[in-house]
């Protein structure tokens, strides 16, 4: 998103995030890596090259990384992207360190398909990745709740942001 508008939705996503990330991050559908680089300490990965990823990936349910290698996983407004969500977030975990934190933001499906349908002339960037095959708009916050539990991790934060329209969770690896 490099309109106007799609910056400063990114950037309000990025400074809602940031007082929850600690030590190493490792940050999955990237895009642009703007998170990491704002940061400072860590890793993107996406399984597009939008230009400053520093791992292309097939998968992201399968990473380059060992075991308890990053302190913070954040997805950032992507989940919804990634047809092997389950896998995905397990695959997060096993790189997580014991005592480690999955960060999500995440807009629901009624909310998504309005932004996505107003966006559209704007949207180059989306239409020529295209959307894949179990791609949705958006998730419930209980399907993203859910999502975290069954991949082994306690919810700890759940609240709303954006006036309302998106949703930051927060969840923990057991120590």
């Amino acid at each position: 998103m490099n309109d106007p508008l799609g910056k400063m939705l990114a950037n309000w996503r990025i400074r809602m995030v940031l007082p929850h990330i600690r030590g190493r991050l490792l940050d999955i559908g990237c895009g642009a890596n703007r998170l990491v680089r704002r940061y400072g300490n860590g890793v993107g990965v996406d399984v597009h090259d939008w230009g400053d990823v520093d791992h292309v990936v097939e998968d992201t349910a399968k990473l380059p990384f060992e075991d308890a290698s990053f302190d913070t996983v954040t997805i950032i407004a992507a989940l919804n992207h990634i047809p092997n969500r389950l896998d995905v977030l397990r695959e997060a975990r096993r790189v997580l360190r014991p005592g480690g934190r999955i960060i999500l933001t995440m807009i629901p499906p009624t909310i998504s398909t309005v932004w996505h349908t107003l966006r559209r002339p704007w949207d180059d960037d989306q239409t020529e990745r295209g959307m894949k095959e179990g791609e949705v708009y958006g998730l419930t916050r209980q399907q993203v709740e859910d999502l975290l539990r069954e991949a082994g991790l306690a919810v700890r934060v759940s609240r709303a942001f954006m006036f309302g329209v998106n949703r930051l969770t927060v969840a923990e690896k057991a120590a």
